[in-house]
C-alpha cells in the first residue's frame, strides 16, 4: 500500500475508533456483499457499492498490485478461480482494508510520545 492509498484511507475513514469491528468497516466501505435471504434460503450478491467511493475505488486499485504480493497471491487464486478475477480483486481489497483497520487501531491504543526538547 502506498502513501496516497494510506492518505486516502486516512482522510476518508478519519477516526477508526467509531467503527467497532473490521466488519463494520469494510460495510461502510461498501465492500460487503449483499445478503437477501428467507427462512433457509440465502443468497449473497454483489458489493453493496453504499459506502464511500472514494475509499472503495483506491483500495480496488491497491487490490490490482497487492494480489501479486506473496501475503495475498494465495487467496486471490483460490477466490478468482472459484468466483472470477474481479469478485477476486474486491475481496483483496477488503482485505486490505481490514489489515488498514488494525494498524489503525494499533495506533490509537499506542500513547503518543513527546519529543524532548533540548533547553
Amino acid at each position: 500500500m502506498g502513501p496516497l492509498t494510506a492518505l486516502v484511507i486516512l482522510a476518508e475513514v478519519g477516526d477508526v475508533t467509531r467503527f467497532p469491528s473490521a466488519r463494520k468497516l469494510a460495510a461502510w466501505a461498501g465492500l460487503t456483499p449483499t445478503v437477501r435471504g428467507s427462512d433457509l434460503t440465502v443468497r449473497h450478491g454483489h458489493i453493496s457499492k453504499q459506502g464511500d467511493a472514494w475509499l472503495r475505488r483506491i483500495l480496488c486499485e491497491a487490490a490490482q498490485t497487492a494480489k501479486r504480493h506473496p501475503d495475498f497471491a494465495d487467496a486471490y487464486h483460490a477466490i478468482s478461480a472459484r468466483r472470477g478475477k474481479k469478485i477476486a480483486t474486491t475481496a483483496i481489497a477488503r482485505k486490505l482494508l481490514t489489515r488498514a483497520y488494525h494498524l489503525l487501531q494499533a495506533a490509537e491504543a499506542q500513547p503518543q510520545r513527546r519529543k524532548r526538547t533540548a533547553r
